[in-house]
């Protein structure tokens, strides 16, 4: 048996003990908060696909109003990296000869 994996388990054992005793109420509110963020999350991406859906609908191509989505949440200096790198590699294949 290694010993990344058994001393992994102990920090996990060692955490937990120093938490100290469990309050049943503390754990229902953090268990009740999540279950609350997860609903909305899952309501949130119901109101996406519906706004994708209805770009679709009036001529808009719904992958390419993803990408642009993901390009516009990078940051500028990962997105320039990663654009050309992307060029890099494809003229590398031939794909841009």
């Amino acid at each position: 048996m290694s010993n990344i994996g058994h001393n992994s388990g102990e920090a996990a054992v060692s955490k937990k003990t120093k938490a100290g005793p469990i309050s049943a109420d503390r754990l229902k509110s953090f268990v009740e908060r999540i279950q609350k963020l997860e609903q909305e999350k899952k309501d949130i991406g119901g109101d996406i696909k519906d706004i994708y859906s209805e770009l679709k609908g009036v001529g808009y191509d719904a992958p390419t109003v993803r990408w642009l989505v993901k390009e516009l949440d990078m940051d500028a200096a990962d997105r320039d990296e990663r654009n050309t790198l992307r060029d890099v590699y494809a003229h590398a294949l031939g794909v841009f000869a």
